[in-house]
């Protein structure tokens, strides 16, 4: 089950304490994660937003696409007010274990993820960087969630988009599963808000005052597309596509 406390979090010794005990945890689904947006009785969630725009063609060094895709990469477009994360940023992006502590109100939950999956290309008209995490036993919701960055390269657009496919999971009480039915639309409503807001003020960050950790930002942020609900038509499915 989640641990869960009230009002004060977790040092830095516990955390690390907790970090390393996830490296034996398994997912808590069994159904292939490629195929969660296309299964009955999956929740769906899908937020998408154009966050800045380079001049036309492949991304530069230290554009907004190679900024913005550090921030995603480590996590910074997260408002840790709603959600942060906790991970080893020496080791690759590919099977990081991070630790999610998720508030609401005044209650903190920790739960554990993998990146199961990143994906990374540049075809003729778009590049793109995306990766995938899934949830660990014990986590209160169980699926997997992808976050997407693309630059279009005949109009110069950067796109983030982020999508999930999702189940209620381990709660440590009843009145936490309860909280979560009443609450979850509305906090993943702000939490994607704020994501997107947040990687807008990000992008205009340095790429090495990126690197070390986390930056607050406050700014206005873009024209928010955020869906909820059944699966879409067959024909949009596909969560991510191949390169």
């Amino acid at each position: 089950m989640a641990e869960w406390r009230l009002v004060r979090g977790w040092d830095e010794a516990a955390l690390r304490e907790r970090l390393r005990a996830l490296a034996g945890l398994p997912r808590n689904f069994s159904e292939p994660p490629e195929v969660l947006a296309r299964l009955p009785g999956w929740n769906q969630y899908r937020s998408e937003a154009v966050i800045a725009h380079e001049q036309p063609g492949p991304p530069a060094d230290d554009g907004y696409f190679a900024r913005a895709r550090m921030a995603i990469a480590n996590y910074q477009f997260s408002d840790p007010a709603v959600v942060r994360a906790h991970f080893d940023p020496r080791g690759p992006l590919l099977e990081r274990r991070m630790l999610l502590e998720i508030r609401v109100l005044a209650l903190r939950y920790l739960c554990g993820t993998v990146v199961a999956a990143v994906e990374e290309g540049q075809q003729s008209d778009q590049s793109r960087f995306a990766f995938r995490y899934d949830t660990l036993e014990g986590h209160i919701e169980r699926g997997s969630e992808w976050f997407m960055l693309t630059k279009d390269h005949a109009t110069g657009r950067v796109t983030f988009r982020i999508a999930a496919a999702w189940q209620p999971g381990d709660f440590p009480n009843w009145w936490s599963r309860l909280g979560f039915r009443l609450l979850a639309r509305r906090c993943q409503r702000r939490w994607h808000r704020r994501a997107h807001r947040r990687l807008v003020g990000l992008i205009h960050v340095s790429l090495e005052d990126l690197r070390p950790e986390q930056r607050r930002l406050v700014t206005e942020g873009p024209d928010v597309q955020f869906e909820w609900g059944a699966p879409p038509p067959a024909r949009e499915r596909e969560v991510i596509r191949r390169t």
